[in-house]
């Protein structure tokens, strides 16, 4: 990809000036990378194409199915009704998902700080900073519902086992985020308190941490979005409770479409105003800082 430069003369860095009247200027050279990217995309898309074309869609009618699906999508967002239970129950059910989440975010936040300390390059040694962000890379590999039943076949289905599994994956994915926003800080901050004598814990709550607040309380409050969504997906799969099982039996058990949609607003209004919360409580950090 090439354009004619309408600029007869630019500044350069020095002060001089760099002729380019009549000059083509490559953007995007086409390399062999370039040339592989476009391969893959056109393979992708050619290979989609034909899954479309020879899937078996055993007689249904593609253009039948669009209109069920634009009518059900219509019955459960503009006809939202609670059948098989009361308003203050789904707000109940809304509180014991919001409580898992709260209780993943807290124990994994606070595993978390200690591990991303050690995490961290530059308060810890290179082999310890190693072994533990290997360690954490092995388990934010697993997915959350694989922990939470593993954790479930020792403590059985339900809040127990996932709590602990999304605890296991809160602490992986929390221990990065920390210990890069500790690897932000100046090294020499550290050096100087160093030479002034100050110990190790000094140096993390003198320094460290002051200095890394505001980028900690953003990923706990982005784990703890994640954590709520994930709550009500367990709820559901593991057993959990709280309105995932509700929606897992309103969408499956006895299918009732406007009861998903009374629940799906449910959950939309909880993570609007958790965004909320976390923007104004990150805006007040801001400030005082």
């Amino acid at each position: 990809m090439a354009f004619h430069e309408s600029f007869k003369t630019l500044p350069d860095k020095d002060g001089s000036r760099l002729a380019l009247s009549g000059k083509r200027i490559k953007v995007r050279p086409f390399n062999k990378a370039t040339f592989a990217i476009q391969i893959t995309l056109a393979a992708l898309t050619a290979l989609s194409v034909y899954g479309f074309a020879t899937f078996d869609y055993k007689d249904i009618s593609i253009v039948n199915s669009i209109v069920s699906t634009a009518t059900t999508v219509k019955t459960m967002f503009l006809e939202p009704h609670l059948k098989h239970f009361t308003f203050l129950e789904a707000l109940a059910q809304v509180g014991i998902t919001l409580g898992l989440a709260f209780l993943t975010t807290l124990f994994g936040g606070i595993i978390a700080l200690f591990l991303g300390l050690l995490a961290a390059r530059n308060l810890s040694s290179e082999p310890v900073s190693l072994a533990v962000k290997g360690a954490v890379a092995f388990i934010r590999a697993v997915p959350t519902v694989l922990w939470v039943l593993i954790f479930a076949v020792a403590a059985g289905l339900g809040s127990v086992a996932a709590v602990i599994g999304m605890t296991f994956h809160s602490v992986s994915y929390l221990v990065k985020a920390y210990s890069e926003a500790f690897e932000e800080l100046d090294e020499g901050v550290i050096e100087a308190l160093k030479a002034s004598g100050a110990n190790w814990w000094q140096i993390v709550f003198q320094a460290v941490i002051p200095s890394s607040v505001t980028y900690l309380i953003s990923w706990t409050f982005m784990r703890f979005e994640i954590n709520f969504a994930v709550a009500v997906a367990m709820g559901a799969v593991a057993g959990a409770g709280g309105i995932g099982y509700d929606m897992f039996m309103a969408s499956s058990y006895y299918y009732d479409v406007r009861e998903v949609g009374v629940i799906t607003y449910f959950i939309l209004a909880l993570a609007i105003i958790l965004e909320l919360l976390a923007s104004r409580i990150k805006k007040n950090l801001r400030t005082r800082s």
